[in-house]
């Protein structure tokens, strides 16, 4: 099989700066002037990301489940190198490790990061499973500082340790040396920089024989599918992946065609009936099962026949969209039937002068102009991130003394726009233009029959929606006989289900079984 090519294979660092072969730098306090991220360059001083390794070991301790867990904080910094050695990116990571007795079994391992692409980790690390989080009003807009971190009571830290990992480009994460930020920013260059990153990590921390997971948010699930295969190609076996608020397949994106209405019609139907728009049903689950079904049947069979479909059918799918929808018949047939995702954030409380969140359709926002085609702005990303991005800075400098001259990056500047999203999936002959990293997900799990797959979604993500997910899962083609490796869960939350604390609480149950499934013997 053909290796991919090293993301930056052509690229030197500066001779000045002193290398560090045998792992981290380990700072145990906080040390203010010149230290990891800041380089002296002739006269000035120039906030740049560190070659040598730093780590700086913290301990704490965390209550869980009735008992008080003693566990390692670890802010530090992974240095990548490509196939000749050179440095080329710098990855800033935070990792949770649990105390272990001498004579206790490996304890797991997961890796945790968002996606964007082009996100920093600070999403799922300041909000899900950490032995910290963020407190926010949701599905209301979060006040302005003093903002509340406090212990988690549902981390993970009693099933896992965990390790928080930045993209090339965001949070404190950079390239190094002449490498271009254009060598990571793309859907290969990318899993080929996490697959580093992450056996930079193992090597370090002597970690290779412990359970390993993986758990992406958004596009980091399409890095995930990916990226489990690269590394067990390499061979770094996992025992399962978690993708939440899932997208594996980016051609059903693709304009003129029409999938993307259809998986969309489940999420609209949940959120009508969060924002009482249609009739409560006395069982939502089985009522969201019959909207899928009518999606996969009658409504596609509809769009299928263009300007073709007959007036009768036109008038009957319109009845049948809004019954489940909650925006009017007349309108839909203005639309030929293709409600897209601005429109129904427009559309739904337009009589409220409200619009709906994209992450999180719970959340309303309040226009200039209530006339207008879309909403302006997205409430449920506006509510929540200034929470988010001024707790994490206070929580690394105050509480884990990671303090740097580098800016933090919550979304690393450009890489969304420059992003390249060519992926050569297994077996594939030519690289295709849009990603579909299902197959690798598929590959890995052929290969590796014990690889487990657990899809987590929200109701109300209107970014990722959850028939979407189930489709591209359904066209990974797996054998029967490991179906059963693959399961799903549902929770009445947005893109970020941890957001809603009752939901982040059946997460944690939810998973929690997992990881005792995925490593039993």
């Amino acid at each position: 099989m053909q290796e991919r090519p090293s993301a930056a294979a052509q690229t030197r660092t500066s001779p000045d700066e002193p290398l560090q072969e045998s792992g981290p730098v380990v700072e145990r306090r906080s040390e203010r002037g010149q230290q990891a991220g800041e380089r002296k360059i002739g006269d000035s001083d120039i906030a740049t990301a560190p070659i040598r390794e730093v780590a700086r070991p913290s301990h704490h301790s965390v209550a869980v489940g009735g008992r008080t867990i003693g566990y390692t904080a670890t802010p530090g910094t992974l240095t990548l190198r490509d196939d000749d050695g050179k440095p080329i990116a710098s990855m800033f990571y935070v990792a949770y490790v649990a105390d272990r007795a001498k004579g206790e079994p490996e304890r797991p391992i997961t890796f945790f990061y968002n996606g964007g692409p082009g996100s920093a980790s600070m999403w799922l690390h300041m909000g899900s499973f950490s032995p910290v989080r963020v407190l926010t009003t949701a599905p209301n807009a979060t006040p302005a500082a003093p903002f509340r971190v406090v212990p988690n009571p549902d981390t993970l830290l009693d099933k896992t340790d965990m390790v928080f990992l930045d993209a090339i480009g965001a949070g404190y994460s950079r390239p190094l040396g002449d490498t271009k930020g254009a060598a990571f920013w793309g859907v290969d260059e990318d899993i080929d920089a996490f697959a580093r990153g992450i056996t930079r990590y193992v090597s370090n921390n002597h970690r290779w024989n412990s359970p390993k997971f993986l758990f992406g948010e958004s596009y980091g699930t399409t890095r995930t599918a990916g990226l489990v295969y690269a590394l067990q190609e390499q061979g770094m076996q996992f025992n399962g992946v978690m993708i939440l608020s899932s997208i594996l397949n980016y051609g059903v994106r693709d304009a003129g065609f029409d999938h993307i209405y259809v998986t969309y019609m489940p999420s609209y139907a949940a959120t009508a009936i969060y924002h009482h728009r249609i009739p409560q049903p006395a069982d939502q689950a089985a009522f969201l099962a019959e909207v899928r079904a009518w999606a996969q049947g009658p409504y596609e069979a509809a769009l299928a026949k263009g300007h073709n479909i007959s007036d009768a059918e036109l008038d009957a799918t319109a009845r049948q969209m809004s019954a489940y929808t909650g925006i009017s018949a007349t309108y839909l047939k203005s639309i030929n039937l293709r409600l897209d995702l601005s429109r129904f954030r427009k559309e739904l409380l337009r009589d409220q002068r409200r619009t709906l969140g994209r992450y999180d359709s719970r959340f309303t926002g309040i226009d200039a102009d209530a006339g207008g085609e879309g909403p302006e702005y997205d409430p449920s990303d506006t509510g929540v991130s200034g929470a988010f991005i001024g707790s994490l800075h206070d929580y690394l400098e105050q509480q884990l003394g990671w303090t740097t001259d580098m800016a933090y990056r919550p979304s690393g500047n450009g890489i969304n726009r420059a992003w390249n999203w060519k992926h050569k999936a297994p077996g594939a002959n030519f690289p295709s233009n849009v990603a579909d990293t299902a197959q690798d997900l598929s590959a890995a799990m052929r290969q590796n029959p014990h690889l487990k797959l657990y899809s987590l979604n929200g109701l109300y993500d209107m970014a990722t929606p959850f028939y979407g997910t189930e489709y591209d899962i359904a066209h990974m083609w797996l054998d029967p006989s490991l179906r059963g490796n693959v399961r799903f869960a549902y929770y009445p939350s947005g893109h970020m289900v941890y957001l809603n604390p009752d939901a982040l609480k059946q997460m944690k149950s939810d998973v929690a079984k997992f990881y005792d499934d995925a490593t039993a013997k």
